[in-house]
């Protein structure tokens, strides 16, 4: 099955996302943090800095900010570029004013990280990159050469050069840290918010081919009663014309025509899947849909299922979309990477439902056995992949749409390999493939056989 795809929302374009009213509140915040600083360190701790150049960089800020919001409207958002230059202005403007006080002796130096993480969190790593190597040339350029601050009595303050490298080195390791980090934990945060999105919209398909099974299902069982009556008179009619063969033609013509009205809305009848008897259905009926478009694809698909020595009966289980399209994923996968067979196996107890999908295939790489289920997965399972399936991206997508759904619906995955003879398998073949094994606690899915059925709601026109 497809998997879904996401257009313009994906890991590597996620430019246009910065609102601008949001860089003007942490910008009018920032300056609003830097002037009362400014303003403690010369009346109350009696600091000396050249004020006229401080305020005119911070005036310059403050026009920024003010022209920002004349020119642009509110709901502005920033592409990557501008949302770039952005960042680079607050980093020159914070630079400017460290040296006119103290340069790096200045505590406040460290605040140059926080644009460079937060451009790590929401830019491309180019951009990120490109204001980390700036970030790092000023605060080197102002650990060299600044305007000491000076106490009211003249006095330079005047740090040790051994301090002065310290905190020259602190600020550079923070970052290069602070991007990587920052970088790092939005970039799993995209990349998992994409994926639950997969999972939403593939639900949302099942949902709606239920759904629209359903419909099908309630108008061939509607159209049944009518459609039967037409046959009657049809087959009436075409007895008593016998004799004007004229007219009998055309009689026998309409009963054939009913005939295969009849069979096709028998077949729809067939197709669809949300007639409330179908809600709910036996273990082996729910593994065979979920299989079914993966039957005819030149492997072998065995079924096999048992309970598990107390010869419990075999459950009937919800036929829930979550269940059907998450089999469907895992048979599909083993069906891929199978040599010539694939075995699904059920197995039951009273409070347990236990199902086991092997291949015959290469089985899944030691490097990537801990990490499956989980979405991006870069590489592969087996080299000969691409040209099987040349539009798949092996991103592992659809075994993480497959484990979302099938643990939403109760069930504990594990996936590993086979390591020899499978002895609980028809004719004990040796396998070396993959195996994924589902637990559920029977009573979560299991449907009650003496439970009423809901109605099925009426067709309306």
């Amino acid at each position: 099955m497809t998997n879904p795809t996401f257009g313009e929302i994906s890991q590597e374009y996620r430019g246009d996302w910065v609102r601008l009213r949001t860089m003007t509140y942490v910008r009018v915040l920032a300056l609003a943090g830097q002037a009362v600083a400014l303003i403690a360190a010369h009346y109350h701790f009696g600091l000396r800095f050249n004020v006229s150049l401080v305020w005119l960089v911070m005036g310059a800020a403050a026009l920024s900010v003010f022209l920002s919001l004349l020119l642009f409207p509110q709901t502005k958002r920033l592409s990557d570029t501008e949302a770039m230059l952005t960042f680079l202005f607050d980093i020159a403007q914070l630079v400017c004013l460290l040296y006119l006080t103290g340069g790096i002796t200045n505590p406040f130096s460290l605040l140059i990280l926080a644009p460079v993480a937060v451009s790590a969190m929401s830019l491309k790593p180019r951009s990120t990159l490109l204001l980390a190597v700036i970030a790092v040339a000023l605060v080197t350029l102002i650990t060299l050469t600044y305007q000491p601050l000076r106490f009211q009595d003249g006095t330079v303050h005047i740090v040790p050069p051994i301090f002065a490298f310290g905190f020259w080195a602190a600020i550079i390791i923070g970052i290069v840290f602070q991007a990587f980090y920052a970088h790092r934990v939005a970039a799993e945060a995209n990349s998992m918010a994409d994926a639950l999105l997969a999972v939403q919209m593939a639900l949302s398909r099942e949902q709606k081919l239920t759904d629209l099974g359903g419909v099908v299902a309630a108008t061939a069982h509607e159209l049944g009663t009518p459609l039967a009556t037409i046959k009657l008179i049809s087959s009436e009619l075409a007895t008593a014309l016998r004799d004007q063969p004229e007219h009998a033609e055309d009689a026998q013509i309409l009963v054939e025509q009913a005939d295969r009205c009849r069979d096709i809305l028998r077949s729809m009848g067939r197709a669809g899947k949300d007639d409330t008897h179908l809600r709910r259905a036996p273990l082996e009926a729910v593994l065979h849909e979920a299989a079914e478009p993966h039957l005819g694809r030149g492997k072998q698909v065995h079924f096999v299922l048992k309970p598990a020595g107390n010869g419990t009966p075999q459950p009937l289980i919800l036929r829930q979309p979550e269940i059907i399209h998450g089999l469907r994923n895992l048979i599909q996968n083993a069906v891929d990477f199978a040599k010539s067979e694939v075995w699904v196996q059920g197995e039951w107890s009273d409070q347990r439902l236990t199902i086991r999908i092997h291949d015959d295939g290469p089985g899944f790489p030691a490097q990537i056995l801990g990490n499956i289920g989980e979405p991006f997965i870069r590489h592969r399972r087996d080299p000969e992949r691409p040209r099987r399936r040349p539009a798949y991206d092996g991103m592992g997508l659809g075994l993480f749409i497959a484990k979302t759904l099938l643990e939403r619906s109760g069930a504990q995955l594990l996936f590993d390999n086979n390591d020899g003879t499978q002895s609980d398998l028809p004719g004990g073949p040796h396998l070396t493939g993959a195996r994924i094994t589902l637990v559920w606690p029977l009573p979560r899915i299991a449907a009650d056989p003496q439970a009423a059925l809901a109605p099925n709601l009426p067709v309306s026109g």
